[in-house]
């Protein structure tokens, strides 16, 4: 069983490293840098979603007070990376990615087609405020639900015929038609926003013109120098990337946008630092967001509650120039025993901008139409949702055939199911009540890949017992350097107050992206294998000196209190003294961890529960949600309090995703209506219940050796659904659309 959240004398002792610096200001983000000679650009985006620029009258803006400079297509110095037919773009997307004033074209509408620099950034809102483009338009198409029928299979599938994203089938296709019981149901989601508290910003300068150090809100300071290096054709090493702090990212941080370039070149064309931090209005249109999306589901099953089949087919929406595709029908693969499944995905290029991975990417968006589904033929069965999905638990991983490494899925269904009373809750929708309130019950699983990718960490420990730690990995939010510290006290015994872990800089060993739920189990399994590599430094010093120590084990080395200790051999003395004996003021060590092929022989994945209870009005159609109980299975959990922030947060982001955000954009000049907090809606205090957290807290070391598999993730994906089933176990009412609006339900 798992554990109480906050036991305490357990791992939540730590509070979060950084902790201090962020409430009191110290933290430095990347708009926050002052250089000297430092100017300030401001974007002008276009006011079309087609066409191409026909002029761009810059001199009142370039009278302006204070405006050093006006750039766009007409006279952008050329970027050397552009003049590839094939710039070589990161994944998830395929195509080219939009090259800021690269030309005339206008492929959306708030593209940047120009930025206007000056010594001050009121100076230079008013200069762009005085830009004037003129367009020559043409035709737009930016309504999804009218061109569904134009999508098409993803290229990177029409040229690798064993790509995940191809159509799929496991038994007969379409076998849920077979099914004595089946339904077929079309959900829909709009697009989602990514509005972190930080607004995307970067401080750009050229430090020699074949130098370039950017401080930039991103969440991998390592791709990001290989990005930038292409694309200025420079040396990988002659690009510092800085992002010490980051105030949130969803996933928007993990793909280089347009405005980054922008300051780039401004920087380089004017000689001089620039800053450029983009507006809220520019989030929604300039660095990506969650893909509007439109699922059918025919799913069917035995009497008794034995799945026959699933078909699961998903259109995304994506630009013209760009494809991005994402793991909407991963879920559905492989949650539950159908000896019949098919999958269908199909992308639609609209004139928007390029979506990309947001919390949960492709797996929030397909288990909300798989676990509705699923909660939908429990009802037509007359089986309580949990004993359906438990009819159909597999015991090892139905996509592939390999055993799991973990799964402990059960216990996340009886401890969730204790915790949110589940026993309360009625088959028949509608039937309870709490004054004028009717009262509803649901809940819905997610599941993310326990992935783990290579890390090098560099470990410097001082004679006065003191720890720094140095790796490139950014922390977007989830707590990475108060985790490291306590992998890092945990291995080697040293009091966390004594241990640094500096990070967010590409001078600092390799790390990739923060994404994925990937950056404990990568991460920190190198934090681990470097403080094992002091033990066993320590360890070999001592033994040169005693050889009575030669049969030491490193494991029963630890330092605490200034003091090394061998447990096994009595070895007791002074870190200070044991570093003077051996003419050493300090000991260094880089290691780096990556998965060894064993892993491949297991598919490894977390897993996650959420249960909501909701009550609805029904008059006015009002939602309250009074009480939500997240679980999860992944791992073991390094840092509780941290890990409960994560799936907090998730529930809070699922909350939004089930109730409230919509970008809904006017079809007529393809522009989005929803630009700020007024018009587009995010979960408020108010909105947000007592959120019960639980973990099942049991080891996964065939993940990684530490034992962890990744959270970040599985906090959002299936939250939407079981809000959308708490809600028609209320009212009866089943809404296949979100967000559930109160005119959904009236």
């Amino acid at each position: 069983m798992g554990k109480e959240l906050f036991n305490p004398g357990e791992k939540d002792a730590l509070d979060r490293v950084d902790g201090r610096q962020k409430v009191t200001g110290a933290a430095k983000y990347s708009a926050e840098y002052q250089l000297p000679n430092l100017a300030y650009g401001v974007l002008v985006s276009s006011s079309i979603a087609k066409g191409t620029i026909k002029s761009i009258d810059t001199k009142a803006a370039e009278r302006a007070p204070g405006v050093v400079g006006v750039i766009s297509h007409v006279n952008s110095i050329k970027v050397p990376g552009f003049a590839d037919n094939e710039h070589p773009t990161e994944p998830p997307t395929g195509g080219r990615p939009l090259r800021a004033f690269y030309d005339n074209r206008v492929y959306f509408n708030g593209q940047p087609v120009a930025i206007v620099v000056a010594d001050t950034l009121e100076r230079a809102q008013y200069g762009a405020s005085l830009v004037k483009v003129a367009y020559v338009k043409e035709q737009h198409t930016t309504d999804f639900n009218a061109n569904t029928g134009k999508a098409v299979l993803p290229a990177q599938a029409k040229k690798n015929p064993k790509s995940s994203l191809n159509d799929y089938d496991r038994g007969q296709p379409d076998g849920y038609k077979t099914a004595p019981v089946k339904i077929e149901a079309e959900y829909h989601h709009p697009s989602e926003m990514h509005n972190p508290m930080e607004l995307q910003s970067i401080t750009a300068v050229w430090e020699a013109d074949d130098k370039l150090t950017v401080y930039d809100k991103v969440q991998g300071t390592k791709p990001t120098q290989r990005a930038f290096a292409t694309e200025w054709k420079i040396p990988v090493e002659n690009v510092k990337v800085i992002s010490k702090f980051v105030g949130g990212a969803f996933g928007n941080g993990l793909h280089n946008w347009p405005h980054e370039t922008a300051a780039i070149i401004a920087a380089k064309q004017l000689k001089r630092p620039v800053k450029v931090a983009i507006t809220r209005e520019q989030m929604f249109t300039m660095v990506g967001y969650r893909p509007q999306t439109h699922q059918k589901i025919g799913i069917g099953a035995t009497p008794d509650g034995k799945l026959v089949g699933i078909t699961h087919e998903s259109v995304g929406q994506t630009s013209t120039y760009e494809e991005f595709t994402e793991s909407v029908l991963q879920q559905t693969r492989m949650m539950y025993t159908s000896p019949n499944l098919s999958t269908r995905y199909r992308l639609l290029p609209l004139d928007v901008s390029t979506p990309i991975w947001m919390r949960g990417p492709g797996e929030a968006t397909g288990a909300f139409a798989l676990e509705s589904a699923m909660d939908e033929l429990a009802h037509v069965l007359n089986i309580d949702p949990i004993e359906f999905r438990l009819k159909n638990y597999t015991e090892k991983d139905p996509d592939n055939n390999l055993p799991w490494s973990t799964k402990y899925l059960k216990e996340c269904y009886q401890m969730g199911a204790e915790r949110i009373g589940w026993n309360k809750r009625r088959m028949q929708p509608g039937t309870l009540k709490e004054g004028d309130w009717l009262v509803g019950y649901g809940m819905g699983v997610g599941t993310f890949g326990a992935h783990r990718g290579g890390a090098t960490v560099r470990a410097k420990l001082h004679a006065d017992g003191r720890l720094v730690m140095q790796c490139a990995v950014t922390d977007i939010g989830p707590g990475t350097g108060t985790a490291m510290v306590q992998i890092a006290s945990t291995t080697l015994g040293i009091e966390p107050s004594q241990i640094v872990f500096e990070l967010g800089h590409s001078d600092y060993p390799m790390f990739g992206n923060q994404g994925g739920s990937s950056t404990v189990n990568s991460v920190g399994s190198a934090v681990q294998a470097a403080c094992n590599s002091l033990k066993q430094k320590l360890k070999d010093l001592a033994s040169a000196k005693n050889a009575s120590l030669t049969t030491a084990d490193p494991k029963n080395i630890s330092i605490k209190n200034g003091q090394l200790t061998i447990t096994d051999n009595s070895l007791n003395v002074a870190l200070a003294d044991f570093f003077k004996q051996n003419n050493l003021q300090e000991m260094e060590v880089t290691e780096e961890s990556k998965p060894g092929q064993e892993a491949n022989k297991y598919s490894k994945y977390s897993f996650s529960v959420h249960f909501a209870e909701v009550h609805v009005h029904p008059k006015t159609g009002q939602v309250r949600v009074k009480k939500v109980v997240t679980g999860a299975d992944a791992g073991t959990i390094i840092s509780w309090k941290t890990a409960a922030n994560q799936m907090i947060g998730g529930v809070t982001g699922g909350i939004g995703m089930a109730l409230q955000e919509d970008a809904f954009m006017d079809h007529r000049f393809g522009r989005y209506v929803t630009k700020d907090f007024a018009e587009y809606h995010v979960p408020v205090h108010a909105d947000v219940p007592h959120i019960d957290v639980f973990f099942v807290d049991k080891p996964d070391y065939i993940v990684d050796p530490i034992g962890t598999k990744g959270l970040g993730e599985i906090a959002i994906i299936g939250v939407a659904p079981a809000i959308a089933n708490a809600i028609f176990n209320a009212t009866g009412k089943r809404i296949r659309e979100l967000p559930i609006t109160a005119d959904k339900l009236i």
